[in-house]
């Protein structure tokens, strides 16, 4: 249907100019998925081991986080807040992550990160093994 769509607008209005406006858009998009799924795992007391101590449970519960985003900004990126659970069972549909993390008490106890948070955390670039944390790397 979005294919349609825009072969549509670019009949309509002319391929050049479709493409003047979509790209910038679709760019600026990319990067904002890719933001969102990279901070989830970039806080400061993320869990990261190494590969003889890595459990899968406890990696998707400490390892990632749930992005708490007001309910506009969680209807638009589909529920990515969620990654925890997408962790645990990546079968499950993105409008069945809120009512998991509501229902199972296990999955609230994942390291809560705020909008706030995940942009300090954007200066977060290397883990201090002896520290046990993600540090900032001038």
């Amino acid at each position: 249907m979005i294919a349609a769509l825009l072969l549509t607008l670019a009949a309509w209005l002319g391929f050049g100019t479709v493409l003047l406006v979509q790209l910038p858009i679709t760019i600026l998009a990319a990067i904002a998925g890719v933001w969102l799924f990279s901070v989830q795992h970039r806080f400061e007391h993320t869990l990261w081991v190494r590969q003889e101590q890595w459990e899968p449970q406890l990696a998707a519960l400490q390892g990632s986080s749930y992005l708490r985003l007001s309910a506009i900004l969680q209807w638009f990126t589909g529920n990515i807040g969620f990654h925890h659970i997408h962790h645990l069972n990546p079968r499950i549909p993105n409008y069945h992550l809120q009512q998991c993390h509501r229902d199972i008490r296990a999955l609230q106890e994942a390291p809560i990160l705020t909008l706030g948070g995940a942009l300090a955390g954007g200066c977060l670039w290397l883990w201090d093994e002896a520290r046990g944390k993600l540090v900032p790397f001038p």
